[in-house]
């Protein structure tokens, strides 16, 4: 495996436009083959992606979508740039299948920027508690719990979960393939999860007191 430097990581930036840690993943998966990383972002949508994300995405769909007859609920925003696109077909169920993963995966919120400091700063002190516990040594306490943050981002961020309908991409990935294909900026903006039920404390009955109570005479 050849060395990833940090020059060839802003290199590929400087030409694609893919975000870093994309590019650091494209020279991995490249061996550090700076063409083959341009051909791997460009297949991948990331490079187009990139390209568009600052362009204006006022248009779209708010879509609503119910599962389980009516256990769970989910709204949610997605942007494009014009109505035109924001009618097609190809728009509008890309719009549910984000609603079908909000649904199923339970993401928190869309992107880890959404993340607030104090949610991460919380997960941080409850990951090195587990990694002392775990008897890891302190100068490697940092690492792992970096590790593990990563992993928590990509349980409760939308973008970063495995696609329900295909687990070897993300929805980031899916997005990015949308984009480049529709060849309009996409924006996934916000959602909401309704679930029956929840959030509320549930009755629990003592069974003997129920028994007790039904053979008084």
């Amino acid at each position: 495996m050849a060395e990833i430097t940090a020059a060839m990581v802003k290199e590929l930036r400087e030409r694609t436009g893919a975000g870093m840690m994309d590019c650091k993943k494209a020279l991995m998966e490249t061996n550090g083959d700076m063409e083959k990383a341009v051909d791997f972002l460009r297949e991948k949508g990331l490079a187009a992606a990139a390209k568009k994300a600052g362009r204006i995405a006022a248009e779209g769909v708010v879509d609503a979508y119910i599962h389980g007859g009516g256990r769970i609920g989910v709204l949610v925003e997605v942007n494009c740039e014009t109505d035109f696109v924001a009618k097609t077909d190809e728009f509008r169920l890309f719009v549910r299948d984000i609603a079908m993963q909000v649904a199923a995966a339970r993401p928190e919120y869309v992107r880890r920027e959404d993340v607030p400091e104090h949610v991460i700063a919380r997960e941080k002190e409850v990951l090195a508690a587990q990694a002392a516990n775990e008897g890891k040594p302190e100068k490697v306490i940092e690492k792992i719990v970096q590790g593990r943050l990563d992993k928590f981002f990509k349980e409760v961020c939308l973008l970063e979960q495995p696609f329900i309908k295909n687990p070897d991409i993300t929805v980031q990935e899916l997005l990015n393939e949308k984009i480049a294909k529709i060849g309009e900026n996409i924006v996934i903006r916000r959602f909401t999860r309704y679930e029956l039920g929840e959030g509320l404390a549930k009755r629990q009955d003592d069974f003997a007191e129920q028994v007790a109570a039904m053979t008084k005479v």
